[in-house]
């Protein structure tokens, strides 16, 4: 990161470029005022063309002055060096930052007879309402039972899974964004609404990852492990990132169905998995033979195309 302070020699560089761009741009307006002059004694053209020429000559003399100004203000400010910022500026954003704090218990309903703060404050504004929502069942599609106006209609989507090998990145968000709004508008038009939540085990990436942790923690590869021993590390590692992700995507006020939250190893899914390919397999539109393949002699496993860096 560049730092926050110019060096001398910078300074001078500034100075000398300043100096340069104002004498470039005085000589060239010289040389619109000495066209002007002689434009002026010469033949005289139709009069409500000159004046439409004068006034944009005018106009252009203005600008240019205005420029002037500003990089002189550049020249000066550079001159003078780097301004050190004050410790009212420093303590001003955080000062002013007010605060949700009247006792509230987890599922509580936010107690809102306090009177609001000055300006505009998202951490009293979005605190203890998240936890209230989810104990009331809000999220829930059986919630629509209790609507006046509910239809016999469903709006059902899925959260595309994240992957458990990092955490949410501002892509996430953007897509949480957009399908909440959908899920919050079908609800309010009293649609049948289930919002599906869940994790992506991210298969080779998690196996590197927990990989190196073994190797890094305990010295011992995935080799010496049997396949139980490596299966319970990997759990261990998916239950801290899949908690994570799903406490960002609380903080983000997404209304999710959490009772309901997937992950793509569980059992039920890993058996649903296995079904489909056996009947695609059947139908004859899946089949094993004999395939080039991109193979990792560190894995020692193979792995698909997207995961090749060509050289």
């Amino acid at each position: 990161m560049p730092s926050a302070h110019l060096n001398s020699a910078s300074h001078r560089n500034m100075s000398v470029v300043c100096r340069l761009l104002l004498w470039a741009e005085k000589r060239s307006w010289d040389g619109f005022g000495g066209w002007r002059r002689s434009y002026s004694q010469g033949s005289k053209p139709d009069l409500n063309k000159q004046v439409g020429k004068m006034d944009h000559l005018k106009n252009k003399e203005q600008r240019q002055r205005r420029l002037w100004k500003k990089m002189e203000a550049i020249e000066a400010q550079v001159a003078a060096g780097p301004k050190e910022p004050s410790n009212q500026d420093k303590t001003l954003s955080s000062k002013n930052i007010a605060e949700y704090d009247i006792p509230t218990i987890a599922g509580q309903k936010k107690d809102t007879s306090a009177p609001l703060p000055a300006s505009y404050s998202p951490r009293y504004v979005e605190a203890a309402w998240y936890p209230w929502w989810v104990k009331e069942g809000f999220f829930k599609p059986e919630c629509q039972q209790h609507l006046p106006h509910r239809k016999p209609e469903t709006f059902s989507i899925s959260l595309p899974p994240p992957n458990v090998t990092g955490s949410l990145h501002l892509g996430h968000a953007l897509t949480v964004a957009i399908e909440d709004t959908l899920v919050r508008w079908r609800r309010m038009q009293g649609y049948r609404v289930l919002w599906l939540p869940g994790s992506d085990h991210a298969g080779i990436a998690t196996q590197a990852v927990v990989e190196k942790k073994i190797w890094k923690e305990r010295g011992v590869l995935r080799q010496n492990l049997s396949r139980d021993e490596f299966l319970q590390e990997v759990w261990k590692w998916i239950e801290e990132k899949g908690n994570e992700i799903f406490k960002q995507l609380k903080e983000m006020g997404a209304s999710l169905d959490w009772d309901r939250a997937c992950f793509t190893m569980d059992s039920r899914f890993s058996e649903a998995v296995t079904e489909a390919f056996v009947q695609l397999h059947e139908q004859g539109l899946i089949y094993r033979d004999r395939r080039l393949v991109n193979w990792s002699c560190a894995l020692q496993s193979a792995i698909s195309d997207i995961e090749v860096e060509n050289r």
